[in-house]
């Protein structure tokens, strides 16, 4: 006979380990399955987290095997495996890499992931200077140079920010026009320390132990030069990782999933919870906050599932 399982939480990030301890502790016979061998999802790869309440400056990483431990005290049970489909009905089936499960609810807890600009330096210095997020790691330039790179919203947003703290702030576009909303740019292009690089790519991110500066190349002309700077700001754009539910359900253009505060998707049983999730800030904390409303969401779904 087939085991069933109150809930299946796809996802060991902070969003996924949120649900699995508020699971755990509803009484709830669930099972979190994550791909990576370590739980803990992008904070993993941050140096220091500076705005979590109540433990300012921790590392990520140790911020990530704390989360993992809290799950564990409660013995939370977990699968390694990779999912590669899940089929809606009752019971709902998740496929994986290990066999199929089966489950009354799921939590899809998978994250996004950041676009990357694929360059030298850039993955040996993540975390030492290169960045994905202007507002987990802006206050730690203070007083010093930065570059964005990006011509969206999202990084005419990063440069504006940074520009309360930092001494320079470059926006460093590839093409010679934004594509940032013009309110944004007329704003940026007020502010007395910002600077913007038209036409630019960045070739090379450089450092040792630190980012200290940036080979660009002007796209007009082919010339290149060093940018001298303490930290880069990439802003090129980030990818949900949604493939899952995509034909299941709804989703907005750039694949986030249209879910409110209880992560309750238009498919009856299925929650999101995290990063995945369309909403205007994407934080630790909000991913956190996500995991503990979507257990609960499904915790009443789950009581009216009768088989």
């Amino acid at each position: 006979m087939r085991e069933i399982y109150d809930l299946i939480i796809i996802g060991s990030g902070p969003a996924g380990l949120s649900a699995a301890v508020y699971g755990m502790r509803a009484g709830l016979k669930l099972l979190v399955i994550e791909k990576n061998p370590m739980s803990g999802g992008q904070v993993l790869n941050t140096y220091e987290v500076d705005n979590y309440l109540g433990i300012p400056g921790i590392n990520g990483f140790d911020m990530g095997v704390q989360f993992r431990e809290h799950a564990d005290k409660l013995n939370t049970p977990f699968l390694e495996a990779d999912v590669t489909g899940i089929t809606d009905g009752q019971p709902k089936t998740v496929h994986t890499t290990q066999g199929d499960l089966y489950a009354k609810a799921l939590i899809l807890a998978t994250g996004a992931r950041h676009a990357h600009l694929e360059v030298a330096g850039e993955e040996e210095l993540s975390g030492m200077g290169v960045s994905y997020c202007a507002t987990c790691d802006g206050a730690f330039f203070r007083g010093k140079t930065v570059a964005v790179v990006g011509g969206g919203d999202v990084a005419l947003e990063d440069a504006i920010y940074l520009t309360r703290f930092c001494e320079k702030v470059y926006l460093i576009h590839r093409r010679d026009e934004l594509r940032g909303a013009h309110v944004l740019q007329e704003q940026l292009k007020a502010l007395p320390k910002a600077e913007i690089l038209y036409s630019h790519v960045v070739k090379e991110i450089q450092g040792q132990e630190s980012v200290t500066g940036l080979l660009l190349e002007d796209r007009k002309s082919g010339e290149q030069r060093t940018l001298s700077v303490d930290g880069v700001f990439v802003a090129v754009g980030i990818h949900p990782e949604t493939e899952l539910v995509r034909e299941l359900a709804a989703c907005d253009d750039a694949g986030y999933v249209l879910a409110g505060e209880d992560g309750a998707t238009d498919v009856p049983g299925i929650f999101v919870a995290g990063d995945v999730r369309k909403k205007p800030l994407r934080q630790i904390v909000t991913a956190v906050a996500d995991g503990a409303n979507a257990v609960t969401a499904a915790s009443i779904w789950i009581q009216t599932v009768n088989y």
